[in-house]
């Protein structure tokens, strides 16, 4: 096993791909963080105010009715406690942008609740495993990406990954080292370029229906010297390759050495059949859509079940999750409501109640059995689930697109502008935000017997 460099954020070498039993991904707050987070508190001290306030109020010779001085003390209270709401770490700041609080508007809900049946699904894993970075590590990271964020090739990369997934591509690539990358989409190359920052030498295979090259024609792409392309006429789906013979080719034998990178639009299901019949154990999946969106059947859909914290959804359209989505679906793009999450039959998991595949060309519906049973296979091969955290809140970034009910808690949490800002977040167009879509990393193995 190799030994594990990740610049200078771990005291002790780590080997390739060992992922520990213990819970990880903890709330450790970095002391920059706590500094931070002070500073962010201290530019909206108001103590001052109460002061001048009550000299003003003395000059004037009010404070010397008792009823009116016992109004004032309660006017007082109120609004200091008004000022503490305004300065608490749970309070999202109104965006410049938004001309409606958004506390005012969702009202009790709030932004980031967990709603139950609205809250965040996750795959249940075999022995309930979890990675070993933290939540400390992950802002270092960010720390350290932006500023090669910056010289991106592809400035403008619509419809392809925006910063938190290519943060999120180049922290895994960087963390788990492999020996060999594998992408099954490539698109204009930006992905192929994480990857070659992460790794600049290690060796990557590309399957991709059109060249990267060919979008040179019309703009800036990304065409990697160390890549081979399985590429335009060339072109094999990653399912009908011969990976033994291919990696072969690159001195690769030990597949759990090798990192598989999906960004293709296709069943995950699927793929991820095939990448256990391959062989392959650590996979990354870009685009993981939530419950009702998406153009593909995908990891967290399947997982969304009545049995997991955070899944399962009612297709009564007087219910209180139809009254909520209602309310989530005026202000986030991809909240979506009963209407859109129900098919036939109170049908909810997929695209209502479909199985959708190849790039949304294949719409099959399939029975709640099917799915149900699609989760417990998921569950039985399953070692690691892990969920990219988006890389600041939506107060930030300004994102409008992902609801932050359903997705892990932000890195860099609403409120802390000033860690947003130290770590060169706030160099960043605003649209580069808006393109989270729950980037999801597996480790798998076949079933226990």
């Amino acid at each position: 096993m190799l030994d594990r460099a990740f610049s200078a954020r771990r005291t002790q070498p780590h080997s390739l791909f060992d992922v520990p039993t213990s819970s990880a991904v903890s709330d450790v707050s970095p002391d920059a963080e706590s500094a931070d987070l002070l500073a962010d508190e201290s530019k909206t001290k108001k103590s001052h105010l109460y002061v001048l306030a009550s000299n003003y109020m003395s000059g004037l010779g009010l404070v010397k009715s008792p009823c009116l001085c016992l109004s004032l003390c309660l006017l007082l209270i109120v609004f200091i406690l008004f000022s503490l709401m305004l300065n608490s770490r749970s309070f999202v700041c109104l965006s410049s942008y938004d001309p409606i609080s958004r506390a005012s508007f969702f009202g009790l809900d709030g932004l980031d609740s967990d709603f139950g049946s609205l809250g965040v699904p996750w795959c249940r894993s075999k022995q309930g495993k979890t990675v070993e970075w933290t939540s400390k590590d992950l802002v270092k990271g960010l720390e350290e990406f932006v500023p090669i964020y910056e010289t991106r090739p592809i400035k403008n990369n619509m419809h392809g990954m925006g910063f938190d997934h290519s943060f999120g591509l180049w922290f895994i690539v960087q963390w788990l080292r492999p020996d060999i990358m594998i992408e099954s989409g490539a698109f204009k190359g930006h992905s192929t370029w994480v990857m070659r920052q992460a790794m600049p030498d290690t060796p990557i295979i590309s399957l991709t229906p059109r060249h990267p090259e060919k979008y040179l024609k019309k703009g800036p792409a990304y065409v990697d010297e160390n890549c081979t392309y399985f590429a335009g006429k060339d072109f094999v789906d990653f399912g009908s390759v011969d990976w033994e013979r291919v990696l072969k080719k690159h001195g690769i034998s030990d597949f759990s050495k090798v990192l598989v990178f999906f960004d293709d639009h296709q069943n995950e299901l699927k793929r991820l059949k095939q990448a256990l019949k391959a062989g392959f154990n650590h996979l990354i999946f870009e685009d993981n859509y939530d419950t009702g969106t998406g153009d593909h059947y995908s990891l967290r859909q399947i997982c969304d079940q009545f049995y997991i914290r955070g899944g399962g959804h009612s297709c009564f359209k007087d219910s209180d999750e139809a009254r909520i989505r209602s309310k989530r679906k005026k202000f986030w793009e991809k909240a979506v409501d009963i209407d859109e999450l129900c098919g036939p039959h109170e049908a909810w998991w997929g695209v209502r109640g479909e199985l959708r595949d190849n790039f949304n060309h294949n719409n099959t519906p399939i029975s709640y059995g099917e799915h149900f049973q699609n989760s417990r296979f998921v569950e039985s091969i399953l070692d690691v689930y892990w969920e990219l955290p988006p890389a600041a809140g939506p107060s930030l970034t300004h994102q409008t697109r992902y609801d932050p009910a359903r997705a892990p808690t932000p890195i860099v949490e609403d409120g802390r502008y000033r860690m947003f800002k130290r770590l060169g977040l706030d160099r960043l167009e605003r649209s580069v935000f808006n393109g989270y879509t729950q980037m999801v990393y597996l480790q798998i193995s076949k079933p226990e017997t």
